[in-house]
């Protein structure tokens, strides 16, 4: 199992577990998070957006082009942004820190 600590918009800590090998978006819906993930990980939105802490945003494999594109359509996207879809859970990165944007959409809950 993998831990994820996610920091809400109110920055209230949730701390989550998922197998290794599963994707951060299915854990953060799982959990509760706001990550809405309209195109189902085909990197065709930016409704999963994330940003991850600073010293554990190196430990992950490098954005493609297409995801940094996506990225430029995000609200408050910064220097440690990802998509939750494209980032799959390792055991290297048990105990991982992602934040819930403030400006994140979940419209699965209306």
């Amino acid at each position: 199992m993998v831990t994820i600590n996610f920091i809400t918009a109110d920055g209230t800590r949730v701390v989550a577990q998922a197998e290794a090998g599963s994707g951060l978006l299915e854990a953060g819906q799982a959990a509760g998070m706001p990550l809405e993930g309209t195109c189902e990980g085909q990197m065709a939105c930016s409704t999963c957006h994330v940003v991850i802490a600073a010293e554990w945003f190196a430990r992950l494999p490098a954005a493609s082009t297409d995801e940094e594109d996506m990225l430029d359509l995000a609200t408050g996207v910064c220097r440690h942004s990802r998509l939750a879809c494209q980032l799959l859970l390792t055991e290297a990165l048990d105990g991982i820190e992602v934040r819930i944007p403030g400006e994140s959409r979940d419209m699965r809950a209306h």
